[in-house]
């Protein structure tokens, strides 16, 4: 389900850093800018007039090889996972990522210079909250062809674990996990790159790794190095000499981390599944995750959020003791009989509420409003939903008694179908921004059964009795 949460975040100014591009090779200067809420992220190339961004999404992937790339017809983004795994493990909803180049400089091979650079920009929040994906059920996918297994479960924080086997000696299996990604900054992103000999020396042969350095890429020894090979990587990295160390890696690299290779991995889910462009409140399990499956499992998730995204009507249980019954809401907001329109609270968090209202052949209405054909005057629906918004604001101060609610707006009402005498209706309201000041923005629908009645924007503002 998407629910609207807590309020978006993007940098307060904008921030710089400089590198080269690991398989372009050329150099590049990067620079985050703050960006308004609901842009989402956004990659600028400021070498290119006209048409110059492309929104980190995974309908513009255009290849996996080595590295997420991105295109829209027209450029490409090279190697977008380290930055975009950097921007979720901060928190930050909005950013222009702007380059002068077609490549993400790759820094030392992984995402701890870039978040550097954003917290040096400062994070903050905005007046807009946050949607977030919280799946009901778990979401799957498995490669026959390679073996991974991705999959996304309910929890109560976005969690990953993973497990990386490459069948080879000096690797091993390993595993990685955050319980929180707010535990990315210091327990993954410090994490770099890695590749096999055997890899290196096919990409050298097709021309890739030109910015390839031995300071950003761990690179594991999975075979015996040849004399001839030894001097193709020492001309390659600008090295008078190279060595094996006893841990098998090239060179005098020193790991971070004993399973380093796993956290980089982690690191990788993370920035591929920004691609999605929703924030996810779940634990994803990625065995043998590479940026192929990795895409196409954002792209399964993705598309059960479009799917629920269209399906907006709420799943009720009637059999199911209500939250809240009516003494207990006339305890919260001060309207009562006859004007008291909301019987129950079924659902109630700090951003979302499910009401319901009976109607009944006994509402003062029916006899005036079309008689012999009664409806539900519209104006009624919506103070039907307004009351529910005073509960859900109302909900949030200790003294909900001292406090009227009243109308400031509303706007963008539509009527779609009549609601008569006998219905059972479902409204259901989610802030739209952070309750500030007393003043609550939200968006409203009313349901009976599996079909919208009404729906609407609204505004109100809580005003405690004393100051009347």
């Amino acid at each position: 389900m998407i629910r609207r949460t807590v309020p978006q975040k993007t940098i307060s100014k904008e921030s710089s850093l400089s590198g080269v591009g690991l398989h372009t090779g050329e150099d590049v200067n990067l620079t985050f800018k703050p960006a308004p809420s609901n842009t989402g992220l956004i990659f600028i190339r400021e070498d290119i007039e006209g048409d110059n961004s492309i929104q980190a999404n995974i309908k513009f992937i255009s290849n996996t090889d080595r590295g997420t790339n991105l295109d829209n017809g027209s450029f490409r983004i090279h190697t977008s996972e380290h930055v975009l795994a950097a921007l979720t493990g901060l928190d930050i909803d909005n950013c222009y990522i702007c380059m002068d180049g077609p490549e993400v400089p790759i820094m030392d091979g992984s995402s701890k210079f870039f978040i550097q650079s954003l917290e040096e920009a400062k994070i903050v929040e905005q007046n807009a909250l946050r949607e977030e994906f919280i799946p009901t059920e778990e979401i799957s996918y498995k490669c026959k062809e390679t073996g991974s297994n991705l999959s996304l479960i309910p929890d109560d924080n976005y969690s990953i674990d993973t497990k990386i086997d490459f069948n080879t000696e000096v690797l091993g299996t390993q595993t990685a996990s955050i319980n929180d990604i707010g535990d990315f900054k210091e327990e993954i992103s410090s994490s770099r790159t890695f590749s096999f000999l055997h890899e290196l020396e096919t990409l050298l042969e097709h021309g890739l790794i030109k910015g390839g350095d031995l300071n950003n890429a761990i690179v594991y020894v999975d075979k015996p190095l040849a004399e001839s090979n030894m001097e193709r990587l020492k001309k390659a990295f600008n090295k008078s000499s190279i060595s094996v160390t006893p841990n098998g890696i090239l060179d005098n690299l020193s790991l971070h981390y004993p399973n380093e290779a796993a956290r980089h991995k982690l690191l990788d889910v993370i920035g591929d599944l920004a691609l999605i462009g929703t924030k996810i409140r779940g634990k994803v399990i990625a065995e043998k995750p590479g940026h192929a499956v990795n895409a196409k499992f954002a792209q399964i998730v993705s598309e059960v959020i479009k799917s629920d995204r269209k399906n907006i009507i709420p799943t009720i249980n009637y059999d199911k003791k209500p939250l809240m019954d009516s003494n207990q809401i006339m305890n919260i907001i001060p309207h009562r009989p006859p004007f008291l329109l909301i019987d129950e609270v079924l659902e109630l968090s700090e951003s979302h509420v499910i009401g319901l209202r009976r109607v009944e052949k006994s509402e003062s209405w029916v006899k005036g409003h079309f008689p012999g054909a009664p409806v539900m005057p519209g104006v009624l629906q919506v103070e039907f939903m307004a009351q529910a918004g005073g509960v859900l604001v109302l909900n949030t101060v200790p003294d909900p008694e001292n406090y009227l609610t009243f109308f400031m707006k509303m706007d963008k009402c539509k009527f779609k179908d009549t609601v008569v005498p006998g219905d059972v209706l479902i409204c259901k309201l989610e802030l739209i921004s952070p309750i500030r000041r007393g003043i609550i923005h939200m968006h409203g629908q009313t349901f009976v059964g599996d079909k919208i009645k009404s729906e609407g924007e609204f505004m109100a503002k809580i005003i405690k009795k004393d100051i009347l």
